[in-house]
């Protein structure tokens, strides 16, 4: 069994939109009680399986002692001739900003309107906000965003081009347990800015391929700077497909034959 999705903390962010007309504390201890018990129940799945993979080392971690199993690090490959820099279809300046994922809200879209208004406070002129996707939050996103450009569910080749016409990538979720989009973006040629919160912020290296903010004030305040930054740009674009180029499917899978091959012994044994 694999882990790839927090479940727990997907229905206290969607239950929390149902329950916000409700008082604080009696909403607040509802949420904790919805998470703690949807949790607990997905222990008990994983307890069932001989072998158990997570995306990243927190997970890894927290399934371990929530099970009380042996549990493997399985990280995810990118296909780089897919997501790739010279895809990039525009000859414009301006400056892109990008995000790709469902428009929910256990994916945070909403800190892209703060990032819209950090950049007019410094002065930015020529930039969108380009965002791929849809859900619930696509027409609240499109009512309090003044740059908005958003085509809806992008796929193959399209999303591809899409991905390398941004400048950079924008990823606010607090909730992903790796962040495959993050990935498709640095394999791209597009550094990633994201929240440290979830699986994403193990993708990206400060400084080096994109940035991991702190608080929702950073998220904005590093997009604002790479917007200043001509040459820290081009720094991170570079850094940002090294990064992809070393996640390849075929590592994940072998990883993966071993820990099966492991299962299969130790069954052998018993028997």
């Amino acid at each position: 069994a694999s882990w790839h999705t927090n479940v727990h903390e997907y229905g206290a962010r969607r239950l929390a939109g149902l329950l916000g007309a409700l008082p604080e504390a009696f909403r607040e201890s509802t949420l904790n009680w919805a998470e703690q018990t949807s949790l607990s129940l997905v222990m008990w799945f994983y307890r069932k399986a001989r072998v158990l993979f997570a995306p990243n080392q927190e997970l890894v971690d927290r399934l371990a002692e929530g099970t009380g199993l042996p549990v493997r690090l399985m990280r995810r490959g990118i296909d780089c001739d897919l997501y790739r820099p010279d895809r990039r279809a525009r000859q414009d300046a301006a400056f892109v900003v990008g995000f790709v994922g469902r428009l929910s809200p256990e994916k945070n879209v909403r800190e892209l309107a703060a990032v819209e208004q950090a950049l007019e406070a410094a002065g930015a002129a020529d930039f969108r906000m380009f965002i791929v996707g849809d859900g619930a939050e696509r027409d609240w996103l499109r009512q309090n965003l003044k740059h908005c450009d958003a085509p809806g569910i992008l796929t193959g080749e399209p999303l591809a081009a899409a991905y390398a016409s941004m400048d950079v990538f924008a990823f606010p979720s607090l909730t992903d347990t790796y962040g495959n989009v993050v990935s498709e973006a640095q394999a791209s040629g597009v550094p990633a800015v994201v929240m440290n919160g979830g699986g994403p912020k193990f993708l990206v290296r400060n400084g080096v391929d994109g940035f991991v903010a702190n608080s929702p004030r950073e998220f904005a305040a590093r997009i604002v700077e790479l917007h200043g930054s001509p040459d820290l740009l081009g720094r991170l674009r570079l850094g940002a497909r090294e990064a992809a180029l070393g996640r390849s499917w075929e590592a994940v899978f072998e990883g993966v034959y071993h820990a099966y091959d492991d299962a299969l012994e130790a069954v052998g044994q018993r028997a």
